[in-house]
């Protein structure tokens, strides 16, 4: 980052994504590339398909911080999960009924959060997280992250998230930290 860059957030709602596709993919690969990710193109192909189908949702929201020049640095999105959700079904450990109970409007999944690295301990992801939080009326927040992924993991722990299980969220996957915020 140049010191002369300034970081502006902006949030967008699942229909406003269609424009800035771009921009999320171009963070979010570049950052899942590195380690312990390791991702793939085909895995980024895969994941902005989903993304595709979330961004349908009528609870998702999503940020996105740019340059004042307009380069994407960081990206980050989610949505409330539903009273269905499989998201507590396959942690090693299964976490007491009232911790997995979700009902449309409890918690808030923070699906995906990515900062590049010339822009990050700056406080971007901070800030990022609080556009997408700020304003719901969720009592939680909820994500999956790879315990060898350091940073966020210690962001996360700073912000008041607290590990509450294990989980591999996909078929193959290495097993990733659940972790829960209150935000009441």
């Amino acid at each position: 980052m140049r010191p002369t860059d300034t970081v502006t957030v902006e949030a967008v709602s699942g229909s406003e994504t269609a424009e800035v596709e771009d921009a999320f993919r171009l963070v979010y690969a570049e950052v899942f590339a590195e380690r312990p990710y390791n991702e793939t193109p085909d895995d980024v192909a895969g994941a902005f398909r989903r993304f595709r189908s979330q961004t349908r949702k009528a609870t998702f929201r999503g940020a996105l911080a740019r340059t004042t020049e307009g380069e994407p640095v960081g990206m980050a999105y989610g949505y409330r999960l539903a009273a269905n959700t499989g998201w507590w079904d396959h942690l090693t450990v299964p976490v007491p009924q009232k911790t997995r109970r979700e009902d449309g409007q409890r918690t808030f999944g923070l699906m995906e959060m990515a900062v590049r690295t010339g822009w990050r301990r700056q406080g971007v992801a901070r800030r990022m997280h609080d556009a997408l939080l700020s304003g719901g009326a969720e009592e939680r927040a909820l994500l999956n992250v790879h315990p060898q992924s350091i940073a966020a993991q210690t962001a996360y722990r700073a912000w008041g998230y607290r590990k509450v299980g294990e989980v591999r969220p996909w078929a193959g996957a290495e097993l990733h930290d659940v972790m829960l915020l209150d935000l009441r």
